[in-house]
């Protein structure tokens, strides 16, 4: 994701957009003639062509119900991410993917893998 243009170069695009064209502005200042246009706008509507936080919040819609989601692996070890789904969406009316809740799952740590014994070097037939 790119980065959003120095706070300076904003300020002397919008002082030179108030006296010449906002094409010929953004042609000398090298930005494009959307952008010029854009931090006019701006300037007009909110007072100020700082630039916006970038990205989204990284929250999960599952943040508020961990300690439900801990209280089901605590309960039932080896459920199954579909049981987990259907649970969330009988009891708390929330639907999630599968990848939604494994990601949730995985970022707290709260995923466990089967581990089922290996057979034994003496238990095996050699072929020769």
């Amino acid at each position: 994701m790119g980065r959003p243009y120095s706070q300076d170069l904003r300020e002397r695009v919008v002082e030179a957009a108030a006296t010449t064209s906002r094409r010929q502005t953004a042609a000398r200042f090298g930005v494009g003639i959307g952008t010029s246009i854009r931090w006019m706008a701006a300037l007009t509507m909110t007072g100020t062509v700082a630039a916006r936080p970038q990205g989204r919040a990284r929250r999960s819609k599952l943040d508020p119900h961990e300690a439900f989601l801990r209280g089901l692996i605590d309960g039932q070890v080896d459920i199954t991410l579909e049981e987990m789904r259907a649970r969330l969406r009988d009891e708390h009316d929330l639907t999630v993917g599968l990848g939604t809740l494994w990601s949730s799952l995985d970022a707290r740590d709260l995923t466990y893998k089967n581990v089922w014994p290996a057979p034994s070097a003496s238990g095996m037939c050699e072929v020769i």
